[in-house]
């Protein structure tokens, strides 16, 4: 009884409009910061390292490198405070935990990205 009630009261807060994100990708995370009274997005753009959980307590962990020195991010994708969620390339790893990635500099730091297929345009069919 109460793990459906739990679960009940958990399905109104998963949020609905995720991309699809998997280990590999670049994405850009739009993440509100309060300072004193106001509050501003900041952005928040490196690869995902590592997705963990399911439901409502789904988190991912972002990687970038800011003025040389590695810094790491995880995030819930389910908190009011992500705004939101941007999928800037879509890339290519055969594992789904990337640690490897933080021992790689240079060029053995890239990742392969994945082509994905375009919509084809319809042209416009003459009058016969």
């Amino acid at each position: 009884m109460s793990q459906q009630l739990l679960k009940e009261i958990t399905q109104s807060y998963i949020k609905s409009d995720l991309p699809e994100m998997s280990s590999g990708d670049t994405i850009a995370v739009h993440a509100k910061i309060v300072e004193g009274g106001k509050e501003r997005i900041q952005i928040f753009e490196g690869v995902v390292i590592k997705v963990q959980g399911a439901g409502i307590s789904k988190t991912i962990t972002v990687r970038k490198i800011f003025q040389g020195v590695g810094v790491e991010r995880t995030f819930m994708l389910n908190s009011p405070r992500v705004a939101k969620f941007v999928v800037k390339r879509k890339g290519s790893v055969r594992r789904a935990r990337i640690y490897y990635f933080r021992d790689r500099r240079g060029k053995s730091a890239r990742i392969k990205e994945v082509q994905q297929a375009r919509p084809v345009k319809a042209n416009k069919q003459t009058k016969e």
